[in-house]
C-alpha cells in the first residue's frame, strides 16, 4: 500500500508543479504587486494597503464595481432560463431538432473579437445593418445609437454576451436533461401530472447540479468580460460600461500603475472565489447526491 501511494504521488507531481507554476505562483505574485506603487520600470515602492484604500474612496472605481455586479446578475437572469428551456427542448425527440441545434450553436465557433467586430458593424448608427433595416421598414424612430447611449450600451452588451454564451450553457442543460430517467415522466403521466408539474417536480430537481454548474460558470465568467466590451465600447460612453476588468487594464497598462491594476485583479479573484463558495455551500452541490434519485 505504501508503494502504491508513493507511485501515485509521482504521477500527480507534474500536474501539481504546473498548477503551482502557472496558477498559484502568478496569483501570489499579483497579491504582492497589489501592495506596491510600481510602473514596471522603476524601483517598486511598498505602499501597503494604500491601493485598496484608494479604490474604495474612488467613486469611479465603486461605479465599476457596481457595474460588474450588475453584469453578473443580469447575465445570470438572462442566460439561465433561456439556456435551460433550449436545453430541455433539444434533449427531446422533436422533428428537425438536430438541424435547429446545429444552426443555433454557431456562435460557439467564433471568437469574442470576431463577434465584437460583427456586432459593431451591425449596430453602427451611420451604416449599420440594424438601423438601415429599421429605416427601410418605416421604423426610423427605433433606429438608435445602441452603443453610444449611456442608457442602452450596457444592456446591449449583456444581450450580445448572452447570445454568445447561451449555446454553451444549453449544451450543459441538454446533457443533464438527457440523463433524467424516462420512467419518472411515465409514472408522473400515469398519475395525471401536467407538463408544468412534471417540470417543477421532476425536471428542475434533477437538473439542480447542472444549474449550479452553469450558474458558477456564468457568475465567474462575467467577472472576466473584457475583449468584447473593449472593442465595442472601450468602457464608454463615459464610464457606462467600464467594468472592473477594463478598469484593471486601463490602470495597469495605459496608466502604468501595475500595483493598482494588480489590486483590482486580486479583488476580482476574491469576488469569484466568494461567489463559487457561496453557491456550492447553499446549493448542497458538495454532497453529490445521485441525479437518478427516486428512479429506483
Amino acid at each position: 500500500m505504501h508503494t502504491r501511494n508513493r507511485s501515485g504521488f509521482w504521477y500527480l507531481l507534474p500536474a501539481a508543479a504546473l498548477f503551482v507554476l502557472f496558477a498559484i505562483g502568478p496569483m501570489a505574485y499579483g497579491i504582492y504587486v497589489s501592495f506596491l506603487k510600481w510602473n514596471g520600470l522603476t524601483a517598486p515602492l511598498w505602499v501597503g494597503l494604500a491601493n485598496w484604500a484608494r479604490f474604495f474612496r474612488d467613486p469611479v472605481a465603486l461605479h465599476s464595481l457596481t457595474l460588474t455586479i450588475y453584469v453578473m446578475l443580469l447575465s445570470w437572469v438572462v442566460q439561465t432560463p433561456l439556456s435551460m428551456a433550449l436545453g430541455i427542448y433539444l434533449a427531446g425527440k422533436q422533428k428537425h431538432r438536430q438541424v435547429i441545434a446545429v444552426g443555433y450553436f454557431l456562435p460557439l465557433l467564433f471568437s469574442s473579437v470576431a463577434i465584437a467586430l460583427v456586432w459593431s458593424s451591425i449596430l453602427n448608427p451611420n451604416f449599420g445593418l440594424l438601423d438601415n433595416l429599421l429605416n427601410a421598414v418605416g421604423l426610423s424612430s427605433l433606429a438608435l445609437d445602441w452603443l453610444g447611449s449611456t442608457r442602452l450600451a450596457l444592456p446591449v452588451l449583456i444581450a450580445i454576451v448572452s447570445w454568445q454564451y447561451i449555446p454553451f450553457h444549453t449544451l450543459l442543460y441538454q446533457a443533464g436533461a438527457q440523463q433524467i430517467p424516462a420512467s419518472l415522466y411515465e409514472a408522473a403521466h400515469l398519475d395525471g401530472a401536467s407538463p408544468g408539474q412534471r417540470f417543477l417536480h421532476i425536471t428542475l430537481p434533477q437538473l439542480r447540479y447542472t444549474l449550479v454548474t452553469s450558474s458558477v460558470l456564468i457568475l465567474s465568467g462575467s467577472l472576466t468580460f473584457f475583449d468584447l466590451i473593449y472593442i465595442l465600447t472601450g468602457g464608454g460612453p463615459g464610464h457606462a460600461t467600464q467594468v472592473l476588468t477594463l478598469m484593471m487594464y486601463q490602470k495597469a497598462f495605459q496608466s502604468q500603475n501595475l500595483g493598482y491594476g494588480s489590486m483590482i485583479g486580486v479583488l476580482l479573484a476574491l469576488i469569484g472565489l466568494a461567489l463559487t463558495l457561496v453557491t456550492l455551500r447553499f446549493s448542497g452541490f458538495r454532497r453529490m447526491e445521485s441525479q437518478a434519485e427516486g428512479a429506483a
